[in-house]
């Protein structure tokens, strides 16, 4: 009764759980567009996609994806063995475990007239599939735990996922290894499908079972008769070989039972493997029910997202309505398995090294645009730190590219940016352009008196010194697309590019950072290509606006700071 309650208790959660996590698609909006659609619209696109997709030939399209990239999962076999092989090990192993042996009844019996837990293959199956399980799991903590260079973020619910899971398959093991020893289990066994009531009968066969099956009998002799042994296995040639295998095949399960075998009398009498049984099954169906709210929910989402990527065809108005693709984001951060990959892969991760900002990562940025869409309390430095971070892509798309499940990673910068510029955060170049007009002056207490004596301050660029060559021939201004946008650029830019060299020469940096040049710059590298000095115009220009943009968040800092020294000032008085 109490194991019958707890499974649909559990499975009820499962349901209930995975139905609210897919609800969330068509409720979570990223990006100022998403908010156009209705939840109503949003699933009726959604319908009519699937509709439009299952009657195509876009559906052999499903069918290759499912089995390539969401069974074999060739994508990340692509991009790395040993993170092909954890994934295999875990997902193949955990799913073949739940078919075969949690759902035997529906499945493996259906498939297999004469199935019994206890014959083989399926001795040996169990204990295989277990064992890929464990090697995946091991393969990710080891992972965890030495690869450098690479952030990987391992938060509370990722903790539960594991601990569940080891629970699961340390107690599974356990369990058989304790049931192989198991007199108790043996006597329920004769009770119920052997015709032997007398004590006397049966000691033959507990004999031969000793001996063979490695049971552990209080009234068992280590040297019993030949006869006797020659009688059990008659005894259990009529009554037992059809339902059993001998354990040695569950090549872990059978060594572990020889391994907790002087223990075997305080086993069998406090029943352990009942107390046992009642910890693994209480796992596994805990771990049914958390799947939803966990890691790995994956399973779920990230195949949807293989697939439905797959199928989105930019020539398809139904297929990449607007409505849907709102809908798509939504479904893809849930479909992030935060591997690291395209953290691993990315243009700008090296900035990490100078700005450490955590935020630079991808698989980073995707934790905190969870966090705003799900409607948390941000805090303002926390929401600062993923605006820097989200800006500083360079959308180069190699993260797209590469994401093992196939998320369209660009897309979703771009629509955290909108969010960002709509909660009244604008891109930092912006902000500090348009900061730089009020505070600067008041930074720059004198812009005559150098703040950098020495090219040796300005460490960002390849060749930051390069400038003391520029003897102002003026061909950056010249090829300089900005400078040619205006009339009078001196009046709009303050300064040209030449100036800015020319003043970086004299020492005058102050001059240099307070130019509104350095925010209007797009980066085209005519200037360097074509400066006769070798000059690296763009470089220098680039570290200037960090140089600058530094300034004027520090500044904004101490404000910040004062302002609540003050006001707290003002509360004690």
């Amino acid at each position: 009764m109490f194991f019958t309650i707890t499974l649909y208790l559990s499975l009820a959660i499962f349901i209930i759980g995975t139905v609210y996590r897919i609800w969330t698609w068509f409720k979570i909006s990223v990006g100022p567009d998403a908010t156009n659609f209705s939840v109503r619209e949003r699933l009726s696109a959604a319908l009519k996609g699937l509709i439009k997709t299952l009657f195509s030939r876009r559906f052999f399209l499903l069918l290759k994806v499912l089995i390539l990239d969401v069974i074999l999962q060739v994508q990340i076999l692509k991009n790395n063995f040993v993170r092909w092989l954890m994934h295999i090990c875990i997902f193949g192993g955990f799913m073949l475990l739940l078919l075969m042996h949690a759902l035997d009844g529906p499945v493996t019996q259906t498939l297999f007239s004469d199935y019994a837990s206890t014959l083989n293959p399926f001795f040996f199956l169990r204990n295989l599939f277990g064992a890929m399980v464990v090697l995946g799991l091991s393969i990710a903590v080891y992972r965890r735990i030495t690869l450098k260079g690479l952030r990987l973020t391992t938060n509370t619910v990722d903790i539960y996922a594991i601990v569940i899971l080891t629970v699961i398959m340390i107690s599974g093991f356990l369990l058989e290894s304790m049931q192989i020893i198991s007199a108790p289990i043996f006597d329920e066994m004769v009770m119920d499908y052997a015709d032997l009531e007398d004590p006397e009968e049966i000691k033959p066969l507990k004999i031969y079972w000793a001996e063979e099956y490695g049971v552990c009998f209080p009234d068992v002799s280590d040297s019993p008769p030949p006869e006797l042994f020659e009688e059990g296995e008659q005894l259990h040639d009529e009554s037992c070989v059809d339902c059993h295998s001998r354990p040695d095949w569950a090549f872990i399960s059978y060594p572990l039972s020889r391994g907790i075998k002087p223990l075997a009398w305080i086993i069998n009498k406090a029943r352990a493997d009942v107390w046992l049984w009642y910890v693994h099954f209480l796992a596994c169906f805990i771990g049914l029910a958390y799947l939803p709210f966990s890691k790995f929910f994956h399973i779920i989402s990230s195949p949807i997202s293989l697939m439905v990527n797959s199928v989105t065809d930019v020539t398809d108005k139904i297929v990449t309505d607007p409505a849907n693709m709102a809908t798509r984001r939504a479904m893809e951060l849930d479909a992030c398995t935060h591997c690291g990959t395209c953290t691993l892969h990315c243009s700008v991760a090296p900035v990490f090294r100078n700005m450490l900002n955590s935020n630079i990562f991808p698989s980073e940025k995707i934790i905190s645009i969870k966090a705003l869409v799900a409607g948390k309390e941000v805090a303002p430095e926390v929401l600062q730190s993923f605006q820097e971070g989200s800006f500083i892509c360079t959308s180069c798309y190699r993260c797209t590219t590469l994401c093992p499940v196939g998320i369209n990673l660009q897309d979703i910068w771009f629509s955290s940016r909108e969010d960002l510029v709509a909660r009244g955060l604008p891109e930092p170049h912006v902000w500090a352009k348009e900061a730089g007009r009020t505070k600067w002056a008041a930074i720059i207490k004198d812009y005559d008196t150098p703040l950098i004596p020495d090219s040796k301050h300005l460490n960002l660029s390849s060749q930051a010194d390069t400038f003391s060559a520029c003897f102002e021939c003026q061909t950056c201004t010249n090829v300089c697309p900005v400078v040619a946008n205006y009339e009078n650029p001196a009046e709009v830019l303050d300064m040209t590019p030449h100036q800015i060299m020319h003043s970086l020469g004299l020492g005058l940096t102050g001059i240099a950072l307070g130019s509104r040049m350095i925010w209007d710059c797009v980066t085209c590298y005519l200037c360097q290509e074509h400066c006769p000095q070798k000059v690296r115009v763009t470089d220098i220009l680039y570290e200037l606006k960090n140089l600058a943009y530094g300034r004027l968040r520090s500044a904004e800092l101490q404000d910040k700071t004062e302002k609540n020294a003050d006001e707290t000032q003002v509360g004690v008085t």
